[in-house]
């Protein structure tokens, strides 16, 4: 009696039992996978640091714009960046009687000298705020008190720039812009794309960064609760001469696109980011190729035995797969680990949950397409070639 034919395993089982055959051919040859891994760890790494890196710049960039507290921005029209021109007085006027609007203080924003005692001269930003100085800051004190903004010619100095400026001290003495001026206390973490902000009271900075009564610097605005930005920030547009209104999120936004399109650091770093792709592309391609050629009877057999180039196909991209998470997992450590080495008031470096995401999902892709050629290799190998 002739026995009936075995049924046949099904798709989904027969992709599995060949994705367990590729994990264990993956880890029969250790150097190879180490190397491999190798060549999956460092584009991980040198991409991440760089665009950590640039999200960093980005998030410093526009570091008064995210903390200010304000809903609303009233600056120049002509400016690109805070700290170019001013806008006239009647603006300010006119915001605190816009309706929606709670507060509207004005600021200054400009750049200073600081003469260090060997007579030497250091910048800062300095920014002018206006009492109760809730709008602008200065945020994250850390060293005396605001309220000493009050007093004529002292200013709350970053503590990242203490040595800069000849170890400052609360009541050290330095000249800035020529003007003896006291320091009143200390900031953290206030270095933004440039030189360090110093917080002065809003007349105290427009003395000294000279710009007359009838001008600001730009207005901070403030909505009362439910009163909605776009609405208020379309009302103001009608309103206000020759400024321009920003609600907060979209000013934020427009720092980034400045920084990005305005300056080589996107080209730069998402070059970076792209030549690391490409070298582990090459490198995984090259070892898969030669995982191939140096198993050839192997997959040769496994032809011979009735297994067709999808089951072959399985058996390198979960190879593919294994690389791509394995290397992910051990580069984002090694990243995360450098970063919180290297992370100080002076060196931001931002890490989204979705970038580690992405880049989980790109290496997947990449060690996918690396696969290619030697998918394209075994189409090449002949059953015959066990018995040669």
């Amino acid at each position: 009696m002739i026995p009936k034919p075995t049924r046949r395993a099904g798709g989904l089982k027969r992709l599995l039992t060949m994705a367990r055959l590729g994990v264990a051919m993956l880890f029969h040859s250790k150097l190879r996978l180490a190397g491999t891994l190798l060549g999956v760890v460092f584009p991980v790494v040198l991409a991440n640091f760089a665009l950590e890196t640039m999200f960093g710049l980005l998030q410093k960039s526009t570091l008064l714009q995210r903390n200010a507290g304000a809903d609303i921005w009233i600056v120049p029209s002509s400016a690109e960046i805070l700290g170019q021109g001013t806008v006239d007085y009647q603006n300010l006027l006119i915001a605190r009687t816009t309706p929606g609007v709670a507060q509207a203080q004005p600021a200054l924003f400009g750049p200073a000298a600081v003469t260090l005692p060997n007579g030497r001269r250091e910048g800062v930003t300095l920014l002018g705020v206006a009492e109760p100085y809730d709008l602008g800051g200065p945020w994250n004190l850390v060293a005396g008190d605001v309220r000493v903004l009050r007093h004529p010619d002292t200013l709350l100095f970053d503590s990242s720039a203490r040595e800069t400026f000849g170890g400052l001290n609360v009541g050290s003495v330095r000249e800035v812009n020529d003007r003896r001026t006291s320091v009143g206390g200390f900031t953290w973490g206030l270095a933004p794309f440039g030189a360090s902000f110093a917080f002065a009271d809003y007349e105290t900075a427009r003395e000294y960064l000279h710009v007359p009564r009838d001008r600001v610097g730009f207005v901070l605005v403030r909505l009362e609760p439910g009163a909605d930005p776009q609405e208020v920030a379309a009302a103001l547009r009608g309103r206000v001469d020759d400024a321009a209104v920003h609600p907060t999120a979209d000013f934020v936004q427009l720092g980034y696109r400045q920084i990005l399109t305005k300056t080589p650091i996107g080209v730069t770093f998402v070059t970076i980011s792209a030549f690391g792709l490409i070298v582990g592309l090459v490198i995984v391609g090259l070892a898969m190729f030669s995982s191939v050629v140096d198993n050839l009877k192997e997959f040769g057999t496994l032809k011979a035995v009735g297994l067709g180039m999808v089951d072959l196909s399985a058996i390198l991209l979960s190879q593919a797969a294994l690389y791509a998470a394995m290397g992910s997992a051990l580069g984002l450590l090694l990243v995360n680990g450098l970063a919180r080495l290297m992370r100080s008031p002076n060196v931001g470096l931002e890490l989204p949950p979705a970038l580690a995401l992405g880049t989980a999902v790109t290496m997947g892709l990449v060690c996918a397409v690396s696969s290619l050629l030697a998918i394209q290799r075994l189409r090449t190998i002949e059953a015959g070639i066990v018995f040669r």
